[in-house]
């Protein structure tokens, strides 16, 4: 099974994991690494998942912005995805991406104000 862990305890990524919830779980497991007990999956420690989202595909992990668009691929916002998977954007996209995990990254406390 494949597996999308997000953190539960960043309310903006709860709000897009909800939001996309009904057309992802017939093709994913979510797993909110926010919640108690949860150490890491696959050798990836918590701390690391924390920094980016992380998708377990079978036998590998997808990151951050690759991660995202997998997902959001998976919820039938084709066009969008394509779009940023177009050079250009997709560059862009990576870097907003890593921009916006590096301001996230006091989320991993448990108090995420994004």
């Amino acid at each position: 099974m494949q597996k999308l862990f997000f953190d539960g305890s960043c309310a903006l990524c709860r709000r897009e994991i909800n939001w996309l919830a009904p057309k992802l779980r017939p093709h994913l497991e979510l797993v909110d690494i926010s919640a108690d007990g949860f150490s890491g999956f696959a050798g990836v420690t918590k701390a690391a998942m924390m920094q980016q989202i992380h998708l377990w595909r079978h036998d590998h992990f997808l990151i951050g912005i690759d991660a995202s668009l997998y997902y959001w691929q998976l919820a039938g916002h084709t066009r969008v995805v394509a779009l940023l998977r177009l050079p250009p954007c997709y560059w862009l996209a990576s870097k907003a991406y890593a921009y916006w995990a590096a301001k996230r990254s006091h989320c991993a406390g448990g108090n995420c104000t994004l």
